[in-house]
């Protein structure tokens, strides 16, 4: 979690932050007077019927979990949230977009977007951008004031007003955030989880978050693959069961429906740590049950993003403004649909032979021209591939692979600059090339996909639209660093045309890369 000051420093007294001012036994949020419109609805939400029928979301924060020792922990209620719901594997960014350190996992995960738009790159917090880009607790009480939010956390970024937070702002209606005394660290996840238990089961939050952080001070203190990391997994899968009982005791619990979500902001090293580049350390995941997610369901795409965007989709707020997807559908990205050809390795060295994740082969309607690449080099990149992130970012760590937080599951991937760490000859040049695509005559239609591009002086990366199979015209050319981003082009359908081809050209030598996701034609 935190390579922020030690725990028995900043422990000193017991507090509770609540938001607005108000006290911890009870709050209401402090805002503008309501409209007339507001205050009906607000009544018909306080009726007895429309208690009863609210959708409602509760969101686990883990600090610092590894879902491989989770599973090999004594933790069943973790556990059955996987049998009776997702288990969904995610990774994060490295350096330069963020460290892999609590302040940008807990923004991630809290706001919905990666660090590029909040801002967090550390524990520091310079640069926050949390007006812009705010909490989802924030924007649902932002959207609808009736709902009531709850968030409750002893690592005071995340819910206390200090220099460095709050990462949940003070318009959330009740904040709980709890210290230690002074005579240094003492966990204090069991307050947590109490004073959580009983506002889940006594008040009547609609969407809450809850923190817990032990595992994270467990992972520093001995390492992740010790006894002493799956105890404490064991002792914080106690307190979940306290939350989920708390939610399940509720009065109207059989007539509500309740998603609950849980996710951690990073990985552990085997021996303790995190804030680097290691798969281990980027290791995160989501853990999902509800209505909609199929018992016992494993996803490939998903990403950390995407418990923001499903919390508030729950709740009837719209997810539009986030980077994350809501959960209740799989992404449908082509690409996706080649993961059971992903092979292992063959020339790279540094990725586990365990580790399926590329292949030559393209999706259905795609194909590769590889008629101007050059010969030998490194198989797996001779030319477009397909890959994940697990497989790609580990080919080189440390040179913005990792940065990719944008693509999902699998994605179209040039490398030029691995593809050259073997003897070859000639150059890099290989197309990408999209199906044929029905189109309207004199329309406008918008090319959208995401793109990662890294550039040096010698390379080429254009992307080129044809119509009726006629010449090609160039709609976009990279000529400097664009990377994680979300390309929207329009086209102009010429007269006439039925048809639109889309073509990614990639060339260079011993250069850089570039990688393409989602490609649709909106």
């Amino acid at each position: 979690m935190h390579i922020y000051p030690s725990r028995s420093a900043r422990r000193s007294a017991l507090t509770v932050a609540v938001a607005a001012g108000a006290l911890l036994a009870g709050t209401v949020h402090a805002g503008a007077a309501p409209t007339s419109a507001t205050a009906a609805a607000s009544g018909a939400a306080n009726s007895p019927a429309a208690e009863a029928d609210r959708n409602k979301v509760l969101v686990i924060g883990l600090d610092g979990v590894v879902l491989d020792r989770l599973k090999a922990a004594r933790a069943p209620h973790l556990q059955g949230i996987m049998s009776q719901g997702l288990t969904a594997r995610s990774s994060l960014y490295a350096q330069p977009m963020a460290a892999t350190s609590s302040g940008p996992g807990w923004s991630t995960i809290a706001t919905g977007v990666w660090p590029d738009k909040h801002g967090v790159r550390d524990n520091s917090f310079t640069g926050k951008q949390y007006g812009t880009h705010p909490d989802f607790l924030t924007r649902i009480e932002t959207a609808n004031p009736a709902l009531n939010t709850y968030a409750a956390a002893d690592w005071e970024p995340i819910t206390s007003s200090s220099q460095n937070g709050p990462i949940f702002s003070a318009q959330v209606d009740k904040r709980l955030n709890l210290k230690g005394d002074a005579n240094g660290y003492r966990s204090e996840d069991p307050k947590i989880a109490s004073a959580a238990a009983g506002e889940l089961r006594n008040g009547n939050p609609d969407a809450a978050f809850v923190y817990l952080g032990e595992v994270d001070e467990a992972g520093h203190a001995s390492g992740a693959a010790g006894q002493a990391y799956l105890d404490a997994i064991a002792r914080v899968d106690a307190l979940v069961g306290q939350l989920l009982t708390a939610v399940t005791s509720r009065p109207t619990y059989g007539q509500e429906n309740w998603k609950i979500l849980v996710t951690t902001d990073h990985g552990h090293t085997a021996g303790g740590g995190h804030g680097g580049s290691s798969a281990a350390e980027r290791a995160t995941f989501v853990l999902a049950k509800g209505a909609g997610i199929a018992a016992g369901s494993v996803r490939t795409d998903v990403k950390l993003v995407d418990v923001a965007a499903t919390a508030l989709d729950h709740v009837g707020i719209s997810a539009a403004a986030v980077d994350g997807t809501p959960l209740r559908a799989a992404d449908a990205d082509v690409f996706d649909t080649v993961r059971p050809s992903l092979r292992s390795r063959v020339d790279e060295t540094g990725i586990g032979t365990d580790v399926k994740g590329f292949t030559h082969t393209a999706p259905a309607g795609w194909s590769v021209d590889n008629s101007r690449m050059g010969t030998g080099g490194v198989a797996e990149w001779r030319g477009w591939a397909f890959a994940t992130d697990e497989f790609w970012s580990q080919s080189q760590r440390d040179q913005w692979r990792e940065l990719n937080v944008r693509s999902r599951d699998v994605f179209a991937v040039a490398d030029s600059d691995e593809w050259a760490d073997k003897p070859f000859t000639g150059s890099y040049d290989s197309t990408l090339i999209g199906p044929k695509w029905a189109v309207t005559g004199g329309t406008s239609r918008t090319l959208r996909f995401q793109s990662h591009y890294r550039h040096e002086s010698g390379q080429r990366a254009e992307v080129g639209v044809s119509y009726n199979g006629g010449p090609q015209t160039v709609v976009k050319s990279y000529t400097a660093d664009a990377t994680a981003a979300s390309e929207n082009i329009t086209l102009r359908v010429p007269a006439g045309a039925t048809d639109v081809q889309v073509r990614f050209r990639y060339s260079g030598s011993n250069n850089w890369y570039w990688a393409v996701d989602d490609v649709r034609l909106g």
